[in-house]
């Protein structure tokens, strides 16, 4: 018995292995390049490749000539390239073999109370490493702590990092990345150089456009590239989002304005024109039909509210009084929204007010 469950097995692990030799062999003979989000496939590989910011980018240069490298504090709107520019001047500094030892990138996402940093950053910290590459360049002494979405810190683990920041500057320089400033305590501010990341120009965003577009052979008019420009406000991440998605909608076919604004979820002007026609009207059952209308087409409030306020500013038919009015409501609209209020509700005594504002002089 135990002779034929031998005999068995070196029957049965003889094909097998010879399927798995096979099969791994095909494999890897046809292997297809992974898909990768153009965000990602277009972020700046080196400092250079960094569109707009100029100060920063000079900063950078002179680091990676050989001159030292300071605490450094990146602020600005979501999409200008801050990740990207830490992240391109390290790959500079210590190369591809050396980058994962000697970076340390935590994110909003990864758990950053004081336990993290008294632990995980103090530990990485404390280690000293040397002064040159594998590929036989200099490199510099020290390592670099990415925190990203540093604001999202608490307080304590603010306060916890001021002193190792303080106590590991001959090994260790920290990159702290932000939304907004005024959420980072003032002890870690004074220790670092603080670069503002301003949103980008549009010509720059239009040009980075057109280049991925001649790269990727994508069919785009001049009006949906400007339109791309218009709803991602200066958020290139986005815009660069937007333009993949409509690609992959139209399917090789010519990408237009429409299709942007669709795929952008941005409520078509001649929408919000009917809208305040009917607040003009002065009838709230025809205002109730055309606020149902937008809710049940599926448009976000929130946007509603965003281009809502463009337009009452730009209206020449209202007072400063009137506009005032308006805006005022908006806020307090907003507001709700963000609490959780009942969207069909917020609409409704927006568009309230709009309609008397806008019917007192007749």
């Amino acid at each position: 018995m135990q002779a034929f469950l031998k005999g068995g097995t070196s029957i049965s692990t003889k094909p097998l292995k010879e399927k798995t030799a096979t099969s791994s062999a095909s494999g890897s003979d046809g292997k297809k390049p992974k898909p990768v989000p153009w965000v990602e496939k277009y972020r700046p590989k080196c400092v250079d490749e960094v569109a707009y910011q100029e100060e920063v980018v000079a900063v950078l240069k002179k680091s990676l000539e050989g001159a030292d490298l300071p605490n450094l504090l990146f602020y600005g709107p979501p999409g200008t390239g801050k990740t990207s520019t830490i992240l391109a001047a390290a790959r500079e500094l210590y190369g591809p073999e050396l980058f994962r030892q000697r970076v340390l990138e935590l994110n909003a996402s990864d758990e950053r109370g004081i336990q993290v940093v008294r632990e995980k950053v103090k530990n990485f910290s404390q280690l000293t490493v040397g002064g040159s590459r594998l590929d036989g360049k200099p490199c510099p002494p020290f390592k670099i702590v990415i925190l990203d979405e540093a604001d999202s810190m608490t307080s304590a683990a603010q306060a916890a990092l001021r002193r190792t920041m303080e106590k590991e500057s001959k090994t260790t320089r920290f990159c702290l990345i932000c939304n907004y400033v005024s959420r980072i305590i003032e002890p870690l501010t004074s220790r670092c150089s603080k670069f503002r990341f301003k949103p980008l120009a549009d010509g720059i965003q239009r040009q980075r456009l057109v280049d991925i577009c001649k790269k990727e052979n994508v069919n785009i008019t001049n009006e949906a590239i400007s339109r791309l420009v218009e709803v991602s406000e200066g958020d290139l991440r986005k815009a660069i989002t937007f333009l993949q998605s409509a690609t992959r909608l139209t399917a090789g076919k010519e990408v237009t304005d429409i299709v942007v604004t669709e795929i952008a979820g941005v409520i078509p002007k001649d929408t919000l024109n009917s809208v305040l026609a009917a607040c003009q009207s002065g009838l709230f059952e025809k205002l109730e039909t055309v606020v149902m209308s937008l809710i049940n087409n599926g448009h976000a409030a929130t946007q509603l509210v965003n281009q809502l306020h463009d337009i009452i500013l730009e209206r020449q038919d209202l007072t400063d009084k009137q506009k005032a009015a308006i805006t005022e409501k908006l806020a307090e609209v907003d507001k709700c929204l963000v609490d959780g209020a009942d969207e069909y509700l917020q609409m409704l005594s927006l568009f309230a007010v709009v309609m008397q504002q806008m019917t007192q002089n007749s």
